[in-house]
């Protein structure tokens, strides 16, 4: 599974890049807004890889954040990676989890190839979407520790409530931070 990639950009277009990564040129489908962020010629992208019997595709985001609202988004019925890069091309992820709140049918079903009946069921099954406890957002270090942390037990309230004081900036020291906080707490 890839799951993310740093090269340098070979051809920039609105919905793909090609990534020389070492060598090998990879097409990478990414969101409109994606695509104007990318203004290096050097990036790294966090991938989501998608292998189907019949297709094999890789979809980039420069922000973890867009990155998690479409693994989100892809597993809702009936919508697939098409209609999440569009959702994705359409609203940065700030703006989406206040659709979601306020379940805004209007703004989602202005989004192409949704109509009134995936954007009520996209707005019923992501009722408690958020990006993080807060709704802001986290850094992709914060992100990384944060999933560490579960996958070491600790409960996600515990783990954003501590994240939130740590003041390390890479993921590792973030870990190593929240571990002497959460040991404290207990």
């Amino acid at each position: 599974m890839i799951i993310g990639l740093v090269g340098k950009v070979e051809k920039k277009e609105p919905t793909f890049v090609h990534l020389n990564v070492g060598g090998v040129i990879y097409e990478v489908f990414v969101s409109v807004n994606c695509s104007s962020e990318i203004k290096e010629k050097e990036i790294r992208l966090h991938t989501t890889h998608i292998i189907r019997e019949d297709n094999e595709a890789l979809y980039g985001f420069v922000d973890i954040n867009e990155k998690r609202m479409f693994d989100t988004l892809i597993k809702i019925n009936g919508v697939g990676p098409k209609v999440a890069m569009a959702i994705c091309s359409t609203f940065k992820p700030e703006t989406f989890v206040q659709i979601v709140e306020q379940s805004n049918l209007s703004m989602l079903k202005k989004v192409p190839g949704i109509g009134p009946k995936s954007a009520s069921r996209i707005l019923v099954e992501l009722g408690d979407f958020k990006l993080d406890s807060g709704g802001k957002t986290v850094s992709g270090a914060h992100q990384e520790a944060q999933m560490a942390l579960e996958s070491l037990g600790f409960k996600k309230e515990h783990i954003s409530k501590v994240l939130s004081e740590c003041e390390s900036d890479n993921t590792a020291d973030l870990v190593k931070e929240a571990l002497r906080k959460i040991q404290k707490i207990k």
